[in-house]
């Protein structure tokens, strides 16, 4: 009796059927980590080095704003105010 089509649809493809490869990140020291750092692209890290650059100066501008800048409201004010109109 041969296979009919319904049957060979749920047969297990080849790539299926391989073993799973083993995760490359599992249990690695930091050295082997940082060795791994050899295998990003050369032309990927003048790219990294510029967001991370403006990564840094998004921090710093808005962290020295909310810091300098007095007339910025980070915390609530007239807290009795608020509970007054909350309970009409």
């Amino acid at each position: 009796m041969y296979a009919t089509r319904s049957l060979r649809m749920f047969r297990p493809t080849a790539r299926l059927m391989a073993p799973v490869p083993k995760e490359e990140q599992a249990a690695h020291t930091v050295s082997q980590r940082l060795r791994r750092l050899r295998k990003i692209p050369a032309e990927l890290w003048p790219l990294g080095i510029v967001v991370a650059f403006a990564v840094g100066a998004a921090a710093y501008s808005s962290l020295r704003h909310f810091l300098t800048d007095k007339t910025i409201r980070l915390k609530r004010q007239n807290r009795a105010a608020d509970n007054h109109t909350e309970h009409h």
